[in-house]
């Protein structure tokens, strides 16, 4: 499992590392059942704090996406279709929110947004 983490960011490292094993688990990168490294391993390897390792997969536990066993480790949870539409709406509407506050700098309408977003999806319903 790689991941990347940076001092630059403005993000805390547990933060990195959760969003990361997000993504990789939503693009079928890391699949249902898949051990993730053991806590102490991932601090190891990425030079970090046991406890951010800790933080990162309590909350991947907490948001649904692995499963934790005492004297086992942590695996990747089944998939919830429900739980990955509902990340992608996320991201989507960060995104949308991020060229909406664009389109009011350039004074583009509402209206030429939706111009826009048809032209970028061909005009059809992303399925």
């Amino acid at each position: 499992m790689n991941i990347n983490i940076s001092n630059t960011s403005g993000e805390p490292i547990y933060v990195q590392i959760v969003e990361q094993i997000k993504k990789l688990i939503l693009e079928g990168e890391l699949k249902e059942g898949e051990p993730l490294p053991s806590m102490r391993n991932l601090a190891l390897e990425l030079r970090i704090s046991f406890m951010t390792t800790k933080r990162a997969y309590e909350e991947l536990e907490r948001d649904g996406f692995i499963e934790s066993y005492t004297g086992k480790g942590s695996f990747v949870k089944a998939t919830n279709k429900e739980l990955y539409r509902e990340e992608q709406i996320k991201q989507i509407e960060s995104l949308l929110a991020q060229a909406g506050e664009k389109a009011k700098k350039c004074g583009i309408t509402v209206s030429e947004l939706h111009e826009i977003l048809d032209f970028v999806t061909d005009g059809e319903d992303c399925e």
